[in-house]
């Protein structure tokens, strides 16, 4: 089962691999969905392992804020909302579990260039996470033009998967 500190395990070992390939290359780190919860600033911040690695920016596709208000939104949990408990059993049990990832706090700490992609008709994840998420970042960036928020229309169709089969993406991440 998905944690913070395996994400953080596989996203280092990701970062030796592709660094040990890439020469001279930019490195950025672009996660999807659950995968945007491994943005830690000892990741981004600088430095070698345990104390972290710089990549030349992030990119953060169909975000959350957090885990917790991503669990209160996705569609799987829409039918227990209303049930007395649902707090307790549903969101209070992630933080009992040691998953956190707070998105919301990691990405204050960043300091690289910061791309968030979201599409208009997410069903999964509503793009006002990913918008909150955005409003977080560059509120805490001294340099503001290093977050960007680049949202996706409803009539694209793109939802929650399809944002890479956008065929602008390519020319909007350069």
């Amino acid at each position: 089962q998905p944690t913070e500190s395996g994400f953080t395990t596989d996203v280092l070992a990701l970062y030796d691999w592709a660094k040990a390939r890439s020469g001279n290359s930019s490195i950025f780190f672009w996660g999807h969905s659950l995968g945007t919860g491994w943005v830690r600033g000892r990741v981004t911040a600088g430095g070698e392992h345990p104390g972290g690695v710089q990549v030349d920016a992030v990119i953060l596709e169909s975000p959350y804020t957090n885990i917790r208000e991503a669990a209160a939104h996705v569609p799987i949990t829409k039918i227990y909302r209303h049930f007395l408990g649902f707090e307790y059993l549903i969101l209070d049990s992630l933080a009992l579990g040691n998953m956190f990832f707070r998105s919301d706090e990691n990405v204050k700490v960043l300091t690289c260039p910061l791309l968030i992609l979201h599409a208009e008709d997410d069903a999964v994840l509503p793009s006002d996470l990913g918008r909150k998420l955005f409003e977080t970042a560059r509120s805490a960036y001294k340099d503001k033009n290093k977050v960007k928020f680049i949202t996706f229309p409803k009539m694209l169709g793109l939802g929650h998967d399809y944002i890479s089969f956008n065929p602008e993406l390519p020319a909007l991440v350069k």
